[in-house]
């Protein structure tokens, strides 16, 4: 069940303004301007808005090298977002003055969100911990440690499983040779599909840049 936070963040974001974002991105990306890789969002704009409709202002989120949608709607403005994608950081950005923080590894950022959820309760603190993971992810060893551990001592966290169902640029299934998503998640986790291949590739804006 979707935590409800008493403390919400309010938003003027909506489906249109975030693709917005994210074109004028692209057209900067192909345009040679961003001299490093870009992961572009798409697709799941709905399901993030109102995701984070539950998600309060002292909450942290912890999300993947897919952020630029995730910082847009915990309050990172769009103009220093922007700056730092440009600046070659798209895949590691990091705001802890708006609480939320990436890592391009899989799954590495699964224990740093174990960490920040263990100081909250440790600290009585009433805030929450929001992890974002890919399909991918969510069919590994470190996510399931991370996942169990945090129902095993009930910490603050909560995961939310995103299924594109590609890891990379492979189907996810065909990865694991699965027929439909039967892997078994840890007990307590969010989840929600989304299409991003009819939007963007994995990586870049659908036009090869001589960095």
């Amino acid at each position: 069940m979707m935590l409800q936070s008493v403390n919400s963040l309010q938003t003027e974001w909506t489906v249109e303004k975030l693709q917005e974002f994210e074109r004028d991105i692209a057209d900067v990306f192909n345009a040679g301007k961003i001299r490093a890789p870009v992961h572009l969002s798409g697709g799941n704009e709905q399901q993030l808005i109102d995701i984070f409709k539950n998600v309060g202002k002292n909450d942290w989120v912890f999300t993947t090298w897919r952020s630029h949608y995730h910082c847009l709607l915990k309050g990172v403005p769009p103009h220093e977002l922007k700056y730092d994608i440009v600046s070659g950081k798209s895949i590691t950005l990091n705001y802890p003055k708006y609480r939320i923080l990436s890592s391009a590894i899989v799954g590495g950022i699964l224990p740093i969100a174990l960490g920040v959820a263990w100081s909250i309760k440790r600290h009585c603190i009433k805030e929450h911990v929001w992890v974002f993971v890919g399909d991918m992810t969510a069919r590994t060893g470190i996510f399931n440690e991370c996942g169990r551990y945090a129902l095993g001592h009930d910490l603050p966290v909560t995961i939310v499983v995103e299924d594109n169902g590609l890891s990379v640029c492979t189907p996810t299934l065909d990865v694991w040779d699965e027929k439909e998503n039967e892997t078994i998640y840890v007990e307590d986790y969010e989840y929600y599909e989304y299409d991003l291949k009819s939007h963007w590739p994995h990586a870049g804006a659908g036009k090869r840049v001589q960095f």
